[in-house]
């Protein structure tokens, strides 16, 4: 089929050329591209799975160096040829799949007409026989034809003139052969120019240009295929249904999948981290070639992230160090990114840490908050190899461009949107863990607290978390430990001294110890006697006081609020540094690696 032409032109479609379209042909050419698509995907895996980390292992020197880059560029390479190819399957076979659709309802309408006795033209026109009575002289009523637009005046509005009992039979069989051959020639016309599309551009390289246009082709393929594969995704689904969903496809359906649309099974949670890590891998190139070009400071500002993360993604980990998976990526909002270092359906022991205030997919967040939480795995598979830690990026964190002044009037409404995201993404790795029972572990740093604290209060709490940590919280919602549902032996809260958003549970109270802080001990005790502890919380109680009753661990005091001619809130953001504050990474790594009860107790503010 594929007339191309206009959409005009798909008049000149007749129901007997439909009829006889043969689908199977698609549907073999859809699999001719399939197994190109699969073979390209085969060669990027053994470049990037078996060459790359070989010649990492065993070779070095200038001419290494440049053999790894041609072969980086390879992979690129066939990356996209897998892409295209699996856009060129999923195209015809969603031609396929409305093409049938239209023979299907063709067919019905011209077995009707047999069983009638009615004679379907080639314009699609139908004949009908005399039939019934006249109210005036009982004669039979004429036949007559009907065409593919109702015709007026069949019956008349007196109702004097009884109609042929076979007309409307026959109106019905010409209407339903004329939408058929209007749809399947809408369709020809629209796939026509998908495929017109689909073409590489030459040479052998795969510059960003290109990747902006391989996104263009996955859009227009996504639009017109979404009645194919887009429909049965079930968004709607528990993570233990989606699950189950995706092992009952075919390989073939789950490669289409991939291929069309890599950014919804990448983020659908209850998916498999491998296939998720696959798609997501696939569309941040799509991303990538989405954002090259523009000229605002919020795609700038994403691509720079995206191009940070895919330079990691692209790094061959060394001996003892957690591979990543990409989890999730998109950029809607302020960004989201999942990061995980080890596979977490395999691993034991998982942890997700959620940051907070003012992060955004920016290079910040590609270079600092992965590296949290890659320290914290680091740290945790010291105790337990069989340990994941990601970097959760799931929901839109306040921004602000004051800082901490402005957190404690952040609101709640992000943190409640957050964690009911939240809530689902854990509850899809509780599903996709090999382990029956694994060791969960949410951690909370700054507002990424407040958005934990918001998951525990929906449902029965945050689904398969067995230990909450709590650090450098303005404060979480609750008052008690206990209210988090995971018991208060298992709530524990780091809170360095010198770490001014630990102390804005008490509102005002925060801002003005850290300016009594900085006048010594008389500064902090006319603190206590202007604004006593406990008066006015913002989010609840401070997690680090006894009224809490978690089980606070040590942390570094940090460097002083006000010091050396400046302001610095450094000591908010070294909680997970093995370098900066190896008491609080330490205690994190244990809490992750289901070693909780080692962690050694401070006392509570």
């Amino acid at each position: 089929m594929v007339s191309g032409g206009s959409a005009a032109a798909g008049s000149a479609l007749t129901w007997a050329a439909l009829r006889e379209v043969k689908c199977a042909e698609l549907e073999d050419a859809a699999d001719g591209w399939g197994r190109v698509s699969n073979r390209a995907d085969a060669a990027r895996d053994r470049i990037e799975g078996q060459l790359l980390p070989g010649m990492h292992d065993t070779q070095k020197g200038e001419a290494v160096g440049a053999a790894v880059g041609r072969l980086r560029r390879l992979g690129a390479n066939f990356q996209y040829i897998y892409t295209e190819c699996g856009l060129l399957r999923t195209t015809l076979n969603s031609l396929a799949h409305e093409i049938k659709a239209q023979q299907r309802v063709l067919q019905g309408a011209l077995d009707d007409a047999a069983a009638l006795r009615f004679t379907v033209h080639a314009d699609g026109s139908v004949t009908y026989p005399a039939a019934g009575e006249g109210l005036v002289d009982g004669k039979s009523l004429a036949g007559g034809t009907a065409s593919g637009v109702p015709n007026p005046g069949m019956v008349t509005p007196s109702g004097l003139v009884a109609p042929n009992p076979n007309a409307g039979k026959a109106q019905d069989i010409a209407d339903r052969v004329a939408q058929a051959v209007r749809t399947a020639a809408d369709a020809d016309w629209r796939y026509a120019r998908i495929l017109r599309a689909l073409k590489a551009q030459e040479g052998l390289g795969v510059p960003a240009a290109t990747w902006k246009d391989a996104a263009a082709d996955a859009a227009a393929v996504r639009q017109a295929a979404g009645s194919y594969l887009r429909n049965a995704i079930p968004h709607d689904a528990s993570p233990a249904e989606r699950k189950a969903w995706w092992a009952g496809l075919t390989d073939e359906q789950r490669e289409e999948y991939l291929a069309v649309y890599p950014d919804r099974i990448g983020n659908l949670d209850g998916i498999p981290a491998l296939v998720r890590d696959a798609a997501n891998r696939d569309n941040l190139q799509l991303l990538m070639g989405k954002l090259e070009g523009r000229d605002d400071g919020d795609s700038a500002t994403k691509l720079a992230a995206l191009r940070e993360i895919d330079r990691q993604l692209r790094v061959v980990p060394g001996a003892g160090e957690p591979p990543m998976y990409l989890l999730g990526i998109g950029d809607q909002g302020n960004g989201r990114a999942i990061v995980s270092y080890g596979n977490p359906d395999t691993a034991r022991n998982v942890a997700a840490y959620v940051p907070g205030l003012n992060t955004s997919l920016d290079e910040e967040f590609a270079k600092g908050d992965l590296k949290r939480a890659r320290d914290t795995a680091m740290a945790a598979r010291e105790i337990d190899e069989s340990t994941a830690a990601i970097a959760w990026l799931g929901y839109d964190a306040p921004q602000s461009p004051d800082g901490m002044s402005s957190l404690a009037v952040a609101g709640t409404e992000r943190a409640e949107n957050g964690g009911q995201a939240f809530r689902g993404f854990m509850s899809g790795l509780a599903a996709s863990n090999d382990h029956g029972d694994p060791h969960m572990t949410a951690i909370g740093h700054s507002y990424g607290s407040r958005t934990v604290g918001a998951a525990t209060q929906q449902g029965d709490g945050i689904p398969g978390v067995d230990d909450i940590v709590l650090v450098g919280s303005p404060g979480i919602g609750v008052d008690r430990a206990e209210d988090l549902k995971v018991g208060r032996d298992h709530v524990f809260v780091g809170a360095a001294e010198n770490d001014v958003v630990t102390h804005l549970p008490s509102k005002e109270r925060g801002l003005l110890e850290a300016a009594g802080r900085a006048l010594g001990p008389a500064g902090a005790l006319a603190v206590d006697m202007v604004h006593p502890r406990g008066e006015g919380l913002w989010f609840g109680e401070d997690p680090a006081s006894e009224e809490f009753g978690a089980r606070r661990f040590a942390a570094d005091p940090g460097p002083p609020v006000v010091g050396l001619g400046r302001v610095s809130i450094d000591a908010h953001s070294q909680y997970f540094d093995p370098k900066l504050d190896s008491a609080s990474a330490d205690s994190i790594a244990m809490v992750v690696a289901g070693a909780g009860h080692r962690v050694k107790q401070e006392s509570a503010r």
